[in-house]
């Protein structure tokens, strides 16, 4: 597996608040088959998950030189999981959030239970400067839950999906399970990740894998959702 989405970047949002406890998840995706992880700290203006490029590109650096110590063989880049705001272009300018591997690849969060009445129009205004924007867990949203069609006018727009594979195994409960299992036969993701957060959590990818060749009908499609898009925008080529 190849991980877009993860909160491994140690002291800066909800996930690890350690160096030891980054290492710690880092070991154990190692040991999953896990081979490269993208870094999406949270990124709420204003809040205390703030943190801006050069503070996590030292964090970043630090966390490099650990792994190397402890011989832990991932491929990490870094980028944000960016709470929707209007001024998300300003703040890329300012070096405060990053895409994806600095690439047109843009990772953006809804409110899990509002819907947020500008979405469309702030995508819109990120894909007319060039951007990709990639909608985190739409399957953890409770609009989402109610009426899937609430997608539709983000799929028409170009924005790609990114579903959190243990809502797969339960982890966000039965309308999550199923938000996502519809996404997934309706062709609506492009990417499956972790979200991981903390050393307790554990990776049962072997079982996901399972389940979600039993719902997309395809090894091929499984390896676009795991691994190959997450190889496309680490390269900056179009999905």
């Amino acid at each position: 597996m190849k991980d877009l989405h993860s909160h491994i970047l140690m002291g800066i949002d909800d996930g690890s608040k350690s160096l030891d406890e980054s290492v710690a998840i880092l070991k154990k995706a190692k040991k999953a088959g896990v081979t490269d992880i993208m870094l999406t700290p949270h990124y709420i203006k204003n809040s205390k998950f703030a943190c801006n490029n050069k503070d996590k590109e030292e964090l970043l650096n630090k966390l490099k030189k650990e792994m190397q110590n402890k011989k832990i063989n991932i491929n990490l880049y870094l980028g944000n999981e960016i709470y929707i705001d209007s001024d998300i272009i300003s703040l890329i300018n300012k070096e405060e959030i990053k895409t994806l591997n600095d690439s047109r690849y843009i990772l953006v969060e809804l409110p899990l239970s509002r819907e947020e009445d500008n979405a469309i129009k702030i995508f819109q205004k990120l894909i007319d400067k060039g951007y990709i924007v990639i909608l985190a867990h739409p399957e953890r949203y409770t609009y989402i839950q109610e009426d899937t069609s609430k997608l539709d006018d983000f799929l028409d727009m170009g924005v790609l999906m990114q579903g959190n594979y243990k809502s797969l195994l339960g982890k966000y409960g039965e309308d999550a399970e199923e938000t996502l299992i519809e996404l997934l036969k309706k062709d609506y993701i492009q990417f499956l990740a972790s979200d991981i957060h903390h050393e307790k959590s554990e990776y049962h990818l072997t079982k996901a894998e399972r389940k979600l060749l039993k719902i997309v009908k395809s090894k091929e499609k499984v390896k676009d959702l795991l691994e190959r898009n997450f190889d496309k925008v680490v390269n900056n080529i179009e999905i």
